[in-house]
């Protein structure tokens, strides 16, 4: 024994390609550390060394997608992580998402006179477990970074003691979390049991080098159904998606918006690698069923929004529908004989990137408005006369709504553009229509928030107050939302080869 201990040797680690991740770890161990060991810091300390650490991340990802650009993409850690220009990305909207969050948090915090380094922390792990599912080539690895993502959103999501609906929104998500996990580890155990490897890569060449007569795959679909149901919980996916308006909603607002930027791009980026990496032999499997759920997510997603009064909830069923969105280029993805089977990860890759900073920037109005009212209320009550109030929050508020809405010159039309154009290129006529028409019907949710903030008469007379940090939020999500929506090639030139991902 002594003498295989001695002699296991660890696979070799490129730790500048690894060193986003590292930054993120060590910024999080040192806040808490000097966080623990000094007096409390003065106002906006913590959430402002939380931002300087992801921008550190943020940089170090740009360097890394430039060396991908001249060298190509690459397996890393004895092929467990992969490094491409769609992992990078991932990385770079999830370390944007926590630089918006930690400012946001930062003032919310604040106000609540409960500012401590714990919750930024928690961010920057859950920016590491995002990471790691991002860019993971093996299924293992994969839940390793799912569950760190999941732990530090259950305790996120209940990091408001003072409030019931908090501890009641993370007692749900860790329920259902611990179900997700279930089924997602039982799929990857039975693909583990047909293919003998847990690596995206190797499952392919397996499941490529034989073929069964007549084929007999029932163990791996279940595994595959088993995975997709997982995802499909984390994703809010329909019929999977109970939980999100509920924990959205009792969430701390600004812990609202992150799990709706970071956990749903990171669980979206690891969905998408995992059927496009490893099972593209089994498309035609896969493919009817993703179909199915996306055509249902964006039903449910537009239509149920419509009859909600919270905003919160409002914005939770829209995040359902731009889930399914994003469904819909996986669906392409399935197309293999189509020359244009690749524009579908392009599509994927530009839409998670402009949803981080739109959704933040959305929520972290709605925090700037709950923080406002007396009880903290996001009722579309609570939006009434912001216009008068404070017309720029409220212009801010309508560029992000009208970009959720997919109007041209603001980001979200060239998001939901590039699925739709993706879709019709390989053929999947009925998926682009039904998203167009849920794009509509959706505008009518937005458009019920628009009404409210300029219409309406105003229920108190109190003064409004934007803090700083909550102010350069905003305006860094409205000034991409809307540079990216005029000037689209700033960031479509840069993802032309997306579809290249890492396989050896």
């Amino acid at each position: 024994m002594n003498d295989e201990v001695a002699t296991f040797v660890g696979p070799a680690i490129d730790w500048f390609s690894v060193s986003p991740i590292v930054v993120l770890l060590c910024g999080a161990l040192l806040l808490l550390l000097v966080g623990s060991l000094t007096p409390q810091w003065r106002r906006g300390g913590y959430g402002l060394a939380s931002a300087v650490i992801a921008l550190i991340a943020i940089a170090l990802s740009v360097f890394l997608w430039r060396d991908i650009s001249s060298s190509g993409p690459k397996l890393l850690v004895g092929s467990a992580l992969a490094l491409d220009q769609f992992a990078v990305l991932a990385s770079i909207a999830i370390c944007s998402a926590v630089v918006l969050v930690s400012l946001v948090t930062s003032d919310y915090l604040a106000s609540e006179n409960a500012d401590s380094p714990e919750i930024y922390a928690l961010y920057l792990t859950a920016a590491i477990g995002g990471i790691v599912m991002a860019a993971s080539n093996d299924l293992v690895v994969l839940f390793l970074g799912l569950e760190t993502l999941s732990l530090s959103l259950y305790l996120l999501a209940a990091s408001n003691r003072k409030r019931t609906q908090s501890q009641e929104a993370g007692l749900k998500y860790f329920i259902l979390g611990g179900f997700a996990s279930a089924f997602f580890l039982y799929g990857v155990a039975l693909t583990y049991g047909t293919t003998g490897s847990t690596r995206l890569v190797d499952i392919n060449l397996a499941l490529n080098s034989y073929i069964t007569v007549p084929r007999n795959d029932t163990l791996l679909l279940v595994g595959v159904g088993l995975m997709l149901i997982g995802f499909g919980f984390k994703v809010s996916l329909v019929p999977f998606q109970a939980w999100t308006p509920d924990v959205y909603q009792g969430s701390p607002t600004p812990v609202t918006a992150f799990m709706a930027s970071v956990g749903k791009v990171a669980a979206l980026v690891a969905l998408v690698r995992v059927f496009v990496t490893a099972f593209p032999s089994r498309a035609d499997d896969w493919g009817p069923v993703v179909l199915v759920l996306s055509a249902l997510t964006l039903i449910v997603g537009s239509v149920v929004a419509i009859i909600q009064v919270d905003v919160k909830r409002m914005l939770a069923y829209s995040s359902i529908s731009h889930a399914g969105f994003i469904l819909v280029g996986l669906e392409v993805s399935s197309h293999r004989s189509s020359p244009d089977v690749g524009d579908g990860l392009i599509a994927i890759g530009v839409y998670v990137a402009l949803y981080a900073a739109l959704v933040v920037g959305t929520f972290s109005v709605v925090t700037v408005v709950a923080q406002n009212t007396n009880d903290g209320a996001t009722s579309l009550d609570a939006f009434k006369s912001l216009g008068k109030r404070k017309p720029l929050l409220a212009l801010a508020m309508t560029v992000l709504l009208l970009a959720q809405a997919g109007v041209p010159l603001t980001s979200g039309f060239v998001a939901k553009f590039g699925i739709i154009q993706a879709a019709v290129a390989v053929g999947s006529y009925e998926l682009a229509v039904i998203a167009m028409v849920c794009a509509v019907i959706a505008a009518f949710v937005y458009l019920r928030i628009m009404v409210s903030m300029w219409s309406s008469e105003a229920t108190t007379t109190e003064p409004f107050k934007v803090s700083s940090f909550s102010a350069i939020s905003i305006a860094i999500a409205v000034l991409t939302t809307l540079v990216i929506g005029i000037l689209p090639n700033l960031l479509l030139d840069l993802t032309s080869n997306l579809s290249q991902l890492a396989s050896k």
